[in-house]
């Protein structure tokens, strides 16, 4: 009997436990940013100090942010600032590469260097009683870097056959190639890895030319989030970069900006016997001090930003045509990029693109409804949290702002901004921003299986044999 009633209430509880919940909980409110805006000062040679307080927590990020990245790449040496900045740890004047690494180890952390656009970076996290060891060793790889022969040969032979593993990738050739189709000479349409041309031109006499350039403490900035006020900064700034010595020249000037051409009919690259097609759509966009930025941020999040965006609900739920489709506003210091991409059987191609185009028209019909906006807006709100919590992902959001000229007060009020932005002024955006007449359409794929459905739309349509694209041309062919 006892039995029976075990297997009773089991049987209860357990088909209790099995009823779905028919609608899941609402969200709750956004949590408010609880930080106070950064403390700044700034050295006498120029470099600014930006300081972010954690307390509770004895750990110390310290990333230095030169303010200048691909951007400053020549014409025709695509890829330059990438190697400078991976080239910083690869050896000083005073240790090896294996020295630098051993000594980043021995504190406890990792030293990384990179670029980007308009900014390269040096950053390492410790302990806070490592964290004046750790900025003698940022100091030393970002002021003192060796360029040796034997390393800038490796780096290049590195981003070489990254390169291409890219080209032999569909979307990724899609998206590198619609980014030059977008912006042609502009400094925007290279690729920021370089290409293969490029990166077989480049010589170390280049690499030393770029650093003494750009890397400078006027043109700089030290960040420092975790348990540390500015006081403390500032004295491990100066006694680390305090003799970083300013140059009497003025910063040299850029000789390529972010212009771009006329969006032309479609291209199709065609890669024989390609499994799938790779699709990208790619214009330009707002700078990030634009007034609409954060209502930018909201319509991308509505089209394309995750799993609950529309191009992800109608390309891959409704139609299964693509695993993973999403857009990207990239928007930077001068002007952006704003661009889609995914891939797709070869067959597809052309209905992705048509859908994609839909979903960007009927954002700049009709708002919204209230509930779709409001759980766009709060997935956006938490991704901005998120990027809150640790002192890297601080200080890499701070390291953006210095590299674009965002206030640093941004990072207490953009909650309260995204929150703010409403349907109306999606559509308002969407139909400034996004006319289909600016984007620049690349499919990357088997042409034989897509590209007369494709040309019957655009009798236009422009095809490139993959051996015959080059990277480095605004028109894309040798």
């Amino acid at each position: 009997m006892r039995a029976r009633k075990g297997l009773v209430l089991l049987l209860v509880c357990g088909g209790a436990l099995a009823q779905p919940f028919e609608t899941p909980p609402p969200p709750g409110p956004p949590r408010p940013v609880v930080i106070a805006a950064p403390g700044v000062a700034t050295l006498d040679n120029g470099l600014r100090v930006v300081v972010a307080p954690r307390r509770g927590l004895p750990l110390v990020t310290a990333e230095l942010v030169v303010r200048s990245g691909s951007e400053t790449d020549p014409a025709a040496l695509a890829g330059l600032a990438d190697i400078t900045a991976t080239l910083l740890t690869k050896g000083t004047a005073k240790r090896t590469a294996p020295q630098i690494a051993d000594a980043a180890e021995a504190l406890g952390g990792t030293l990384d260097s990179s670029a980007g656009w308009y900014r390269s970076i040096v950053t390492m996290t410790v302990t806070r009683t490592n964290a004046a060891a750790a900025l003698d060793l940022i100091a030393e790889v970002a002021r003192t870097p060796r360029f040796a022969q034997q390393e800038v040969e490796r780096a290049r032979r590195l981003a070489v056959d990254g390169l291409s593993v890219a080209l032999r990738d569909p979307g990724r050739l899609a998206s590198m190639a619609a980014n030059r189709a977008a912006f042609g000479e502009g400094a925007f349409g290279h690729p920021a890895h370089g290409t293969q041309t490029s990166l077989a031109r480049l010589k170390r006499a280049d690499v030393v030319a770029q650093h003494a350039k750009f890397y400078r403490p006027d043109n700089a900035s030290l960040i420092f989030v975790g348990d540390i006020d500015l006081k403390e900064a500032r004295a491990l700034a100066q006694r680390t970069f305090g003799d970083w010595k300013r140059p009497t020249a003025p910063m040299p000037a850029i000789g390529r900006d972010d212009a771009r051409t006329q969006a032309g009919d479609p291209i199709v690259i065609a890669m024989k016997g390609s499994g799938q097609a790779g699709v990208a759509l790619v214009g330009p966009t707002i700078a990030r001090s634009a007034p609409d930025y954060f209502t930018g941020v909201v319509a991308n999040t509505l089209l394309g930003g995750g799993y609950s965006s529309r191009l992800m609900q109608e390309v891959r739920i409704k139609r299964g045509l693509s695993y993973d489709i999403g857009s990207r506003l990239d928007a930077r210091k001068a002007g952006g990029v704003w661009s889609i991409g995914a891939q797709t059987k070869n067959e597809s191609a052309p209905e992705l693109v048509a859908v994609a185009l839909e979903e960007i028209r009927r954002i700049g019909d009709v708002a919204a409804p209230a509930d779709e906006l409001e759980a766009r807006k709060l997935t956006v709100i938490g991704a901005v949290s998120r990027r809150l919590e640790t002192t890297e992902d601080l200080a890499s959001t701070l390291a953006t702002f210095e590299a674009y000229g965002v206030p640093l007060t941004d990072l207490t009020t953009t909650i309260d901004k995204l929150s703010a932005v409403t349907g109306p002024q999606v559509v308002d955006y969407a139909r400034k921003h996004w006319e289909p007449g600016t984007l620049s359409i690349v499919v990357a794929g088997d042409a034989d299986k897509f590209a007369d459905a494709l040309r019957a739309k655009y009798p236009g349509l422009r095809v490139i044999a993959q051996d015959k694209v080059d990277l480095d041309r605004a028109n894309l062919t040798k």
